[in-house]
């Protein structure tokens, strides 16, 4: 990297569980959500809506232009949150695969977006069934939405070992984050090593009986503090560990 470049990466990891009454298959009040009719609808109206159409203020807090932040933040959508915006927040949805065809276009064919585990499962607890399974249906749901296969995959609670890299990597995912790492069980076919670098990279490199796949794991180590005018605008970034 050239000596005087830094890089900021932000990564918005939106996630809700189901919260649908499985007898009712409908969300049913919250009192805590208010005034809004339940938590969906108050993240929504506070999180994602919002990043779609972002404010810039200047120093007065006028504001100077409106932005589509995923465009150019890294983000991934869990698959059951996404089925829930369809249904209830249109809008929304269109300005999330807006800012994601932009983004395509702005990082020459790179989206902003990954793939989640559809679920959400903690891989390195599952069986080595239910982890292909999860990632499968997360690539397939990403497909759905965007109309591309994904680069990248979000692994709940960034939590990772090598059984999930290889799997990962035999699924066709290029890159990856994990904040933990625990070596499991390895296998004549696959190897990890680790990169001296300040963003802590590792690379895994596996093969099957067809051709060998590599998967690049980043891992959240940094806790960064900055203060930056720019344009009158003032910017605040924190990035620390985290899930």
């Amino acid at each position: 990297m050239p000596a005087g470049k830094r890089f900021v990466c932000i990564h918005g990891h939106f996630y809700q569980p189901p919260r649908e009454n499985p007898w009712l298959e409908t969300v049913e009040t919250q009192d805590s959500a208010a005034p809004y009719h339940d938590w969906n609808e108050r993240v929504c109206a506070e999180c994602y809506a919002p990043n779609g159409a972002a404010r810039v203020v200047n120093a007065k807090n006028q504001i100077t232009r409106i932005v589509n932040n995923y465009a150019r933040m890294s983000f991934n959508f869990g698959p059951t949150l996404l089925s829930w915006l369809r249904e209830n927040a249109p809008r929304t949805v269109a300005m999330i695969l807006d800012g994601e065809n932009r983004s395509r276009q702005r990082y020459h064919t790179h989206s902003s977006a990954m793939a989640q585990v559809y679920n959400h499962m903690i891989l390195p607890l599952a069986n080595e069934r239910d982890r292909h399974t999860q990632i499968r249906w997360g690539i397939a749901d990403y497909e759905s939405s965007f109309g591309v296969k994904p680069e990248g995959m979000w692994l709940p609670e960034t939590a990772a070992d090598t059984a999930t890299l290889e799997a990962l990597a035999l699924n066709g995912i290029k890159f990856t984050s994990a904040n933990g790492f625990a070596q499991s069980g390895t296998t004549k076919r696959s190897g990890l090593t680790r990169q001296t670098r300040a963003w802590s990279q590792r690379i895994l490199t596996c093969s099957d009986s067809h051709r060998a796949h590599r998967l690049q794991c980043f891992s959240m180590t940094a806790r960064i503090h900055a203060r930056s005018h720019s344009r009158g605008c003032l910017i605040r970034a924190t990035i620390s560990r985290g899930g």
